[in-house]
């Protein structure tokens, strides 16, 4: 069954958008729809225990948020942001969202200001998505240079950028570090 996204547009006034998280994370709100009574309901994170009840189940999402938002520069001087999305079959190639899109066509090449890494797009997707593949030092990877040069990706309505403290706020309680898979919280 396909829903057109229209159908989950509404307004959110920004005054409303918590731009930084809750300081103790079972101080989070929780929205309960019990679906029965048609009801809605507004607790907190802490509260869950008590609403569950026989049978229910819970599933925890274990994957981590990898820092996967990477500033570049084009030989002309401009700014390139290179969004990692997901490995490839070749280690030092990854499908990625690339800022300006339209200024970087296959072959177009660019590199971290301070000479982490250089970069070319090496194919254009459908879906405004290119491949890119990474030059690195030897014995570095993609990961581990997200790790140390990039940005976690904060929801696009988080007016902010990203802090030290998010590469813990944006995981799961439940992350495995081993696990670096999520490109969003």
């Amino acid at each position: 069954m396909s829903l057109p996204t229209h159908l989950f547009d509404y307004d959110l006034p920004p005054e409303l958008i918590a731009q930084t998280p809750a300081a103790r994370r079972d101080e989070s709100r929780l929205l309960v729809v019990r679906r029965r009574e048609r009801a809605i309901e507004h607790h907190r994170f802490a509260d869950l225990p008590g609403l569950l009840g026989k049978g229910d189940r819970l599933f925890r999402n274990n994957a981590a948020v990898i820092p996967a938002r990477l500033a570049g520069i084009r030989p002309t001087g401009g700014r390139v942001e290179c969004f990692l999305l997901a490995a490839t079959e070749t280690p030092a190639i990854w499908r990625c969202l690339v800022r300006p899109a339209r200024k970087l066509p296959v072959g177009a090449r660019f590199a971290d200001p301070d000479g982490a890494y250089a970069a070319e797009v090496v194919r254009q997707g459908q879906e405004g998505e290119a491949w890119v593949r990474f030059e690195l030092p030897e014995g570095d990877s993609v990961l581990a240079l997200a790790e140390r040069r990039g940005h976690i990706p904060l929801p696009p309505y988080i007016a902010r950028g990203d802090v030290a403290s998010d590469r813990d706020r944006y995981q799961t309680v439940y992350a495995d570090r081993g696990r670096p898979v999520a490109v969003a919280a």
